[in-house]
């Protein structure tokens, strides 16, 4: 059986399969369903400095191979994540978590995760500047490369965990941004949030989701992920957290020869919560149908 353990940012994994922010909550849901200890790690739900009640609904919409979601950053707020999420996540999960954090200002940025930097069970900061689904934050930050640096150099300041800057897809250059954001001191570079999609209900003739628009999601963005990881794998020397679409052992494996040192698993979470655990238990079997002895080995291998 190959190796499948990763070092992600100077911290090692033992495979490298990791839920994906806003699929996975805060995990206990998903500890009764399996041991979220196989897992590499995950990503918890996208915390912000105070309470968010989230968008309106109706805020998910069906579409052919996806969804779009427009949740809208719904969560307690940062000082009940570490007073009641942490303390409860720790009954059931004995590894480094992944803190996710969005925030309107830099400065907010800054704050949530310096609140969040004491926390044990947080390995890495994932810095969100690419949520489609709120107004005057997340995206506004990920589609400007001044704006995405500023916020990386605000979070570099007050914490001393590696820092992963999520980009968005819904660029046209999304190298520049990466590149501004690794030159800013970003420990690492995750992609692609969701794209922006829509769906109208042609019985109201209105938008199918109060927000209008929202984040799409699935199967049918994973070559466009794929695109983005390769290029910004290739023009970054930090690591790269690929996601999008991914739903299988195969998948994984594609990103990571795109270039990703880690992948995150999101919309197929809540097609079914165990595939996660299925895509760990079949990676073996696959690095031995394509005669990978170990995956640290393949990352970049297409390039």
């Amino acid at each position: 059986m190959g190796k499948m353990s990763i070092d992600l940012c100077g911290i090692e994994l033992e495979n490298p399969v990791i839920p994906a922010s806003g699929t996975f909550g805060y995990g206990y849901e998903f500890a009764e369903l399996y041991d979220i200890n196989i897992l590499g790690s995950f990503s918890f739900k996208g915390t912000t400095l105070a309470p968010r009640f989230g968008n309106p609904p109706p805020r998910i919409a069906d579409c052919t191979a996806g969804l779009i979601n427009a949740v809208g950053l719904q969560n307690p707020g940062v000082d009940k994540v570490i007073s009641e999420e942490l303390p409860k996540l720790s009954r059931f999960f004995s590894k480094k978590v992944i803190a996710n954090v969005s925030g309107f200002s830099a400065e907010e940025y800054a704050e949530t995760c310096q609140k969040l930097n004491p926390c044990d069970q947080i390995g890495w900061f994932e810095v969100n500047v690419s949520c489609p689904n709120v107004h005057g934050g997340g995206m506004s930050f990920g589609t400007d490369p001044k704006a995405a640096a500023e916020v990386t150099r605000a979070v570099k300041k007050v914490t001393t965990k590696p820092v992963i800057m999520k980009l968005s897809p819904n660029v046209t250059d999304i190298v520049s941004i990466a590149k501004a954001c690794e030159d800013a001191g970003a420990d690492g570079i995750s992609l692609i949030n969701t794209l922006l999609g829509m769906r109208i209900d042609l019985k109201t003739k209105r938008p199918v989701i109060a927000n209008t628009m929202g984040g799409f999601s699935g199967p049918a963005i994973f070559p466009v992920a794929l695109r983005m990881v390769y290029q910004v794998a290739g023009a970054v020397s930090i690591p790269v957290v690929g996601m999008g679409g991914v739903c299988s052992a195969e998948d994984v494996i594609e990103m990571m020869l795109a270039g990703a040192a880690a992948v995150e698993v999101g919309a197929a979470n809540l097609v079914d919560p165990f595939i996660c655990q299925k895509i760990i238990e079949e990676l073996p079997a696959v690095m031995d149908k394509y005669k990978i002895n170990s995956l640290k080995e393949i990352i970049g291998g297409a390039h």
